[in-house]
């Protein structure tokens, strides 16, 4: 016996059809599907779905209006889940290191449903920070007719009359530790914070990929900023699942899609909203999935081209809930197309190019959360690649979070995040200090932990403008001040940063784009003969592999066997 596919089952007749395949069709039909569905083609709809933490939460129902459209539309969806950590739960202890290493394990996972059962068609739906990028990065490895989904952020909460987010709580711990906050004040801040489901509000991670990514054309239109709890949002994702259907017919591909001109319109969205710095290891993840060259520089040089537009957190004041009410991440692409800094001609996944969907898009007035071209908050979006003795490949620093561009100090050295968040938290770290915190790459962590405690806490203790922080980690879309991260190489392969000792003089010039320590090549080089490695923290399992083959930071932190 057979069933009779259509032209639309391109790989998934290869376990459907044929009295071979009389076997698999028996699996099949054992999980429910009839010969209707084994007709149909095979759409993955990847979950990146987990209880115990808000971004992710509320998944499972937009998974379910994704099917719904799928089947709607002729498809028939096959849901899989693929596990997420959560960076603020993660942060500041061991858990953080599972981060970076998920973004791996979820692009992994999503390959390898795939190709187990034979899909036509992907949805990937994300939320937390690295489950956005991992599925990106799926759907370039893939190449399969493929659109995405954010599950959307949460609203901010409402503190004694001023709206907050999860960034002010981590702000908080240090304050407390100051005396300029009392833990009873914590404790109320605590609860009201996160209200809801959702990713995290401001213009941190998640919020800086999914603008990102709409920005690319591998969403629908207006799909970043509806908040998570809102009848848009199911809305999206419904549409979303009538959208692929469409998508498979025509026969897009994500790498269609995702051209070099696409990844600088991504560039230079998140740069105009104040993005995370993770957007530049992400975006080079992805880009060496699809096979587009793109380096470290492409996106100083793409920031510097474009202004600082929206007003959000964690510099700012307003989050993504406020970019929705005025017309979503489209008013800041349309702004900059008319400006002519957007490649208005770049395709999308549903057909039509960034300039077709924009076409009816007007800049909103009476409104001051994005300022239009001609008054910007800064001149340039602010991502800033700096080099010199301690960065050989590039560190990385987003200069509309601090008004500081030059700063000479001693050096205070940890190797671990707990060491240094101690350090701030006792209130060791003094006016003039530059903190750095080594053997937290990719390699060394292994994971490249982000630094949240540790630049919260000297944020929230009023040291933010008086010190200066270094590591081959990287930061939390949270964190704002004269903060570098990415250093490369790091030190666990020798990188420099692994032969500072306390009180050497360090020196930031963001004007020269320089990071150096004031020591003799010669001194240097004598400091590097008496160096050995430090053993690696994990020998075996999951951290260990990673630890064998992630790449650096400058090249975006990928796997390369």
């Amino acid at each position: 016996m057979s069933i009779s596919g259509n032209g639309r089952k391109h790989r998934s007749a290869r376990v459907t059809e044929g009295v071979e395949r009389a076997p698999h069709r028996a699996m099949f039909r054992a999980v429910g599907l009839r010969d209707e569905d084994l007709r149909r083609p095979f759409i993955g709809v990847a979950n990146t779905w987990f209880e115990a933490q808000p971004c992710n939460h509320h998944l499972q129902r937009l998974a379910e209006l994704v099917k719904q459209g799928i089947r709607d539309a002729g498809g028939t969806p096959i849901e899989f889940n693929a596990v997420p950590a959560n960076d603020a739960i993660g942060m500041g202890h061991e858990g953080m290191k599972a981060s970076l290493v998920s973004r791996e394990l979820i692009a992994d996972s999503i390959e390898l449903a795939a190709v187990a059962y034979q899909l036509d068609a992907l949805v990937a739906i994300g939320g937390c920070d690295k489950t956005q990028p991992a599925c990106v990065m799926a759907m370039a490895r893939l190449n399969l007719p493929s659109i995405y989904l954010y599950g959307g952020s949460v609203p901010p909460g409402s503190w004694r009359g001023r709206a907050v987010t999860i960034q002010d709580v981590f702000e908080a711990v240090g304050a407390v530790s100051r005396g300029r906050m009392t833990v009873e004040e914590l404790r109320e801040l605590e609860e009201v914070a996160v209200p809801t489901y959702g990713a995290c509000g401001g213009m941190f991670t998640a919020n800086t990929m999914a603008s990102a990514f709409e920005a690319m054309g591998l969403t629908l239109p207006n799909a970043a900023a509806p908040v998570a709890p809102s009848r848009a949002r199911e809305e999206l994702a419904y549409e979303t699942g009538r959208a692929i259907v469409r998508i498979l017919e025509a026969g897009i591909r994500p790498r269609d899609v995702m051209t070099r001109e696409a990844f600088e319109n991504a560039i230079a969205v998140a740069a105009a909203m104040g993005g995370s710095t993770n957007l530049i290891l992400h975006l080079l993840a992805i880009a060496y999935e699809a096979g587009v060259p793109l380096t470290l520089d492409d996106f100083e040089r793409v920031s510097e081209r474009t202004p600082h537009l929206a007003d959000l957190k964690p510099a700012g004041r307003y989050v993504m809930a406020d970019i929705d009410r005025i017309g979503g991440v489209p008013v800041v692409m349309k702004a900059l197309l008319d400006a002519g800094l957007l490649h208005g001609d770049c395709r999308t996944v549903t057909g039509e190019t960034i300039a077709e969907r924009l076409a009816g898009v007007t800049f909103p007035e009476n409104q001051d959360v994005v300022r239009p071209v001609s008054q910007p908050l800064h001149p340039t979006g602010g991502y800033v690649i700096l080099r010199g003795n301690l960065a050989p490949e590039g560190g990385v620093l987003k200069i509309t979070g601090t008004t500081k561009r030059y700063h000479r100090g001693p050096a205070r050295v940890f190797d671990r995040e707990e060491d240094a968040f101690q350090a701030v938290n006792s209130g060791q770290i003094r006016p003039g200090d530059v903190v750095v915190v080594r053997y937290e790459g990719p390699k060394g962590g292994p994971g490249m932990r982000e630094m949240l405690v540790v630049t919260a806490a000297l944020v929230g203790q009023g040291l933010k403008d008086e010190v200066a922080l270094l590591t081959d980690g990287r930061f939390s879309g949270a964190t704002h001040g004269l903060m570098i991260g990415h250093i490369s190489p790091e030190a666990a392969v020798g990188g420099p940063l692994a032969l500072l000792q306390d009180g050497d003089i360090i020196v930031i010039d963001v004007d020269r784009r320089t990071v150096d320590v004031e020591l003799s090549e010669e001194e240097l080089a004598r400091r590097r003969a008496a160096w050995t490695p430090p053993p690696p923290k994990y020998s075996h399992g999951l951290f260990a592999k990673y630890a064998r083959l992630v790449s650096s930071a400058a090249q975006g932190a990928v796997c390369i066997p």
